[in-house]
């Protein structure tokens, strides 16, 4: 299946596709509000306002699956981030990421780009996936990468872009 193909849910309940994001670099991150890296959502957010006028979308999946540190409603998940962290790209609704019951966009990316010794498997939050404008998978960033290490591969993708 064709990344665009994807069908989505925003935290707001309204549906959506991928589709709307082709021709554009991403960015997508599954995220917890209560979990070590929480803080990188500031790191996410600098990329985004940085970025975004220049064709770049993050898009952030938050997941209750690693230590139960996404424990809230898709409001409360909002609210928290908009509130201590100011987040302004687009959320989607809590979603799984590994197992039977695993969102099919997250079985893609971890298709794509498999992680370390070719793990598929996502090991915790904030695991991001880079996807050029084409919609290719292109690199898989460990939870522990921050986001401001990102900043060159985006800034490069997005200069190819404007070419």
């Amino acid at each position: 299946m064709e990344l665009y193909q994807h069908s989505l849910t925003l935290n707001t309940g309204e549906q959506t596709t991928l589709e709307q994001y082709k021709g554009k670099v991403l960015l997508i991150v599954n995220t917890a509000s209560k979990c070590g890296f929480t803080p990188q959502y500031e790191g996410l957010e600098a990329l985004y306002k940085k970025y975004h006028d220049k064709g770049f979308e993050i898009l952030g999946f938050p997941c209750d699956q690693f230590g139960h540190q996404e424990p809230g409603s898709d409001e409360d998940i909002a609210q928290f981030c908009t509130l201590n962290f100011g987040v302004s790209f687009p959320l989607f609704k809590k979603t799984n990421v590994n197992g039977p019951d695993a969102n099919p966009l997250f079985e893609a990316l971890k298709n794509e780009a498999p992680g370390l010794l070719g793990s598929k498997r996502i090991k915790w939050n904030f695991t991001k996936f880079l996807i050029n404008a084409e919609g290719k998978v292109l690199k898989r960033y460990a939870p522990t990468i921050k986001p401001s290490s990102i900043d060159s591969d985006i800034a490069e993708l997005l200069e190819k872009n404007s070419e």
